[in-house]
């Protein structure tokens, strides 16, 4: 599947392994948030485009501490904690409290000092999720490559953390396929 990624999609996957690598992340597997961290450092990209169109590019700091916020949730969404608040129990305060004896971040599985094994860098299951959801998107929309574009519409429709944030800044799937692919508005190119 990777010979079929574009040079920005490519760039896209290398980044989050930078993302997950610097980030704390140590030896953890390489996720979806790491995806869209690496999008929103892309620049002459149609997903970059896309996400200047929608106006994510001058909240792209929202966007990163929402994702470290989530981490710090131990990957809940908001909604998942919201979900729990209404069974009674308070995400913020468990945190909280483990932060309190375990210092901040705990809750992440940032695993510092482990470093990557065998210098492979393991993808998680969201990040696999993703980009098998870029390539069926790909191939539904007849495009012979996997662009940056494709991992951006992808991280829309997947159920989660990036999703969640995506579209709590207005980036859905419809909203990016009517920017790259048009209906009389501007298209990327």
């Amino acid at each position: 599947m990777f010979e079929r990624f574009t040079k920005d999609a490519r760039a896209v996957v290398e980044g989050a392994v930078e993302h997950a690598e610097g980030a704390g992340a140590g030896a953890g597997a390489v996720d979806d948030g790491h995806l869209l961290l690496a999008l929103l450092d892309r620049e002459g990209s149609r997903g970059s485009f896309a996400l200047a169109a929608l106006g994510l590019a001058e909240r792209g700091d929202a966007v990163r501490e929402a994702l470290g916020e989530a981490r710090r949730r131990a990957g809940l969404s908001q909604a998942d904690a919201e979900a729990l608040a209404g069974l009674g129990i308070h995400v913020s305060e468990i945190v909280a409290r483990v932060e309190e004896v375990h210092g901040v971040g705990a809750m992440s599985g940032d695993r510092k000092g482990k470093g990557w094994r065998s210098g492979r860098h393991s993808f998680g299951r969201s990040a696999k999720e993703i980009l098998e959801k870029a390539l069926r998107i790909a191939v539904a929309r007849r495009d012979r490559h996997i662009g940056d574009e494709h991992i951006l519409l992808a991280l829309t429709v997947r159920p989660g953390v990036p999703g969640e944030v995506l579209a709590d800044h207005g980036v859905t799937y419809e909203s990016v396929v009517r920017v790259l692919y048009g209906e009389g508005e501007a298209k990327a190119g």
